[in-house]
């Protein structure tokens, strides 16, 4: 018989538990379109709240949230600054070039894995004569995804937001995997997101809701946002059925410290049996190794190919006991 499979893969292979389901099956609803869905306007309300801002608007994905978010920011001749291998740079169709009409330029890891440092930011974003690109956006990323789940913290989040501003960029927040940093630096998450003008998060991934995320801004930046939705075929109509899901996810919280211990146990498993890893400071493994994610999945271990290296991220769907188990099969 094969061996049952530990999906190591993504955070994103979470399913909701009894109380999501139940909570879901409960859900006060409404025509959001036409009325504002009410457990959905609660759930808007209490996550901005959280990130320290005005309003928030629930979106299907992360990527909605971030394409929304540059297509309110940029202009067409506009460029957007981001780090190397951001989700918004390679894994989201071309969406800032396609509908937000802006050029990306890369900013270098200067600062580490993940983080550029406000040098990088302030020499990237010099205006040239009026045929070059105008630099408008800084786009940042916390924790970041393709280096490993890298965090950045509040000083250095300050300081890059300076830089910005400095230099007369809008800021915004690629935040899906936020709350992992927060719970990582052990900080309110407001201290990681207070300050730009607009901040995406998910409440999918390590929080356990089956879909959806949140842009929070100013009120009236949300307005606009939530004709935008509209407009991407966003109306959501009873959609308090998946805010159930996300305000319970909100309580997961606290648990992704154990997503990390258990991803710091596998990466010292694997370092013992010979692979090349980098420290996870959340709840990302990167590693090397003659072992090809086909060899893993022989062995019933699924993960994933990422800038040249393997992935494994764990999540509140494999435990110590799988982890534990993955190293034995190894």
């Amino acid at each position: 018989m094969a061996p049952r499979t530990i999906d190591l893969r993504s955070d994103t292979v979470t399913r909701p538990d009894a109380a999501m389901r139940a909570a879901m099956a409960e859900a006060e609803v409404g025509d959001d379109v036409l009325d504002h869905d009410p457990t959905m306007a609660a759930l808007e309300e209490r996550v901005a709240a959280m990130l320290g801002y005005e309003a928030g608007l629930w979106v299907p994905s992360g990527t909605m949230g971030n394409t929304i978010a540059l297509m309110m920011h940029l202009q067409r001749g506009d460029s957007f600054l981001a780090p190397e291998h951001a989700h918004v740079l390679g894994s989201e169709l071309g969406t800032a070039a396609w509908l937000a009409q802006g050029m990306p330029q890369v900013l270098p890891h200067d600062a580490g894995p993940g983080r550029p440092t406000p040098a990088a930011v302030a020499a990237a974003s010099g205006a040239g004569p009026y045929y070059t690109l105008h630099p408008r956006l800084l786009c940042l990323e916390n924790s970041h995804n393709f280096a490993g789940g890298s965090v950045f913290d509040a000083e250095e989040w300050n300081a890059l937001l300076k830089a910005g501003r400095d230099a007369g960029l809008l800021v915004h927040l690629d935040g899906a995997r936020v709350w992992n940093a927060a719970v990582a630096l052990g900080v309110p998450v407001s201290e990681l997101t207070r300050g730009a003008d607009t901040v995406q998060v998910c409440l999918s991934k390590g929080l356990g809701a089956p879909v959806g995320s949140m842009l929070v801004s100013d009120t009236a930046r949300i307005g606009e946002a939530r004709r935008i939705r509209k407009m991407l075929g966003g109306g959501v109509r009873q959609g308090g059925v998946l805010a159930a899901a996300g305000l319970v996810a909100l309580d997961n919280i606290d648990s992704l410290a154990g997503d990390h211990a258990n991803a710091r146990l596998l990466a010292d498993g694997l370092r013992e049996r010979g692979w090349t890893v980098e420290p996870p400071e959340t709840n990302i493994v990167l590693a090397r190794s003659g072992v090809s994610v086909a060899d893993l999945a022989e062995l019933g271990i699924a993960a994933v190919t990422v800038t040249g290296k393997t992935r494994f991220v764990t999540h509140r769907d494999v435990c110590r006991a799988d982890i534990e188990e993955a190293l034995g099969r190894l």
